[in-house]
């Protein structure tokens, strides 16, 4: 199990430094946004490439940053219901949540995004839009970024079978909306 939490570590550190990143690509969006907004309306000036980026931008924040937000505890839940519910319930609920949903759907849009991407990339795909920017670099967002959020997942399987097993602590049992609000 020392070598699974190892992995566990690792994967939880790239998501880390992914996720933070994020934050910069919220920044040069709303510059870009900003930016594209003064030019358009001081000198009545626009250009299809900076929307494009702009949505790009978003894109990357989105779906590079999901694996991040789930691995900071701060993806939905239904707290209604699962405050209600024992921590050993909670965790069962997430191991088998992890396996069967989470896994499956990764594997399954890594599968069909991937080729979707590769056509784009070997075509050269350029947006339809007059001055658009090259398309692959967002279609290759959804592999990059739902293959972060499968690692992510396996992470946390990784951790939640050493918490219910009492080889770790829970590091999100006391925060809002986690598996130690009840007992």
């Amino acid at each position: 199990m020392s070598r699974l939490l190892s992995l566990s570590r690792v994967i939880d550190t790239i998501n880390t430094k992914i996720g933070k990143a994020m934050g910069w690509f919220i920044l040069a969006a709303v510059m870009v946004s900003s930016i594209n907004a003064l030019v358009r309306f001081t000198f009545n000036r626009s250009s299809n490439s900076w929307l494009e980026l702009q949505w790009y931008l978003f894109g990357a924040v989105f779906l590079l940053g999901c694996a991040y937000t789930f691995q900071q505890n701060e993806h939905i839940r239904i707290d209604i219901i699962s405050s209600r519910l024992s921590k050993r319930t909670r965790d069962w609920i997430d191991v088998i949540g992890h396996i069967f949903f989470l896994t499956p759907l990764c594997l399954v849009v890594i599968y069909l995004s991937w080729p979707f991407f590769l056509r784009s990339f070997q075509q050269g795909e350029i947006s339809s839009s007059a001055g658009g920017l090259i398309v692959w670099p967002a279609k290759l967002l959804l592999p990059v970024g739902f293959s972060l959020l499968l690692a992510q997942g396996l992470s946390e399987l990784i951790k939640r079978v050493a918490i219910m097993r009492g080889l770790i602590e829970d590091p999100h049992a006391n925060s809002a909306g986690a598996h130690g609000t009840v007992e």
